[in-house]
């Protein structure tokens, strides 16, 4: 019998790692942005966090993840990966270069690895939520955790 829940590269990854985190399915909602999925899972929304992709002056990209109620502050996610500036990819380019679709975005997982900021905003809970890989998925977990699977820092870059 083949398993009906289908795992993301992400789900995926955790799993192998045997790392401790938890799933939350949102996909019989009708959120689509990170505000509407945080209200749907009565999550505070400073702890759910929104998986961003930029390309740097260098032309090196980098993921930035904020909370889903503030936005990147461009200068300031620039200064924490020394760029003189960045900018948002276009949403075409994402999933060739990340193996996600807009939306369902996660910072593990990804085809390759790119640098890695977190707002310093999830040192303050215990654990954070973030897509799963998939639109309708969240996963929750502590930094600590997520540090056993992709290298992050922590800056101040989401905008005030």
């Amino acid at each position: 019998m083949k398993n009906k829940e289908e795992k993301t590269n992400a789900i995926r990854l955790l799993e192998q790692r045997k790392l401790r985190f938890q799933v939350h399915d949102y996909s019989q909602s009708d959120a689509v942005n990170g505000m509407e999925v945080a209200n749907y899972l009565n999550e505070n929304p400073d702890r759910v966090f929104k998986t961003l992709v930029t390309v740097g002056k260098s032309a090196g990209h980098y993921v930035f993840l904020v909370p889903v109620n503030r936005e990147l502050d461009l200068k300031k996610a620039a200064k924490s990966v020394n760029e003189k500036s960045i900018e948002m990819i276009k949403a075409k380019e994402l999933l060739p270069l990340t193996g996600y679709i807009h939306g369902g975005c996660s910072p593990v997982g990804m085809k390759k690895f790119f640098p890695t900021v977190i707002d310093t905003g999830a040192e303050k809970f215990d654990e954070i939520l973030f897509s799963g890989g998939k639109i309708g998925l969240q996963i929750e977990m502590s930094l600590s955790e997520l540090q056993k699977v992709i290298t992050f820092q922590l800056a101040d870059i989401a905008s005030p």
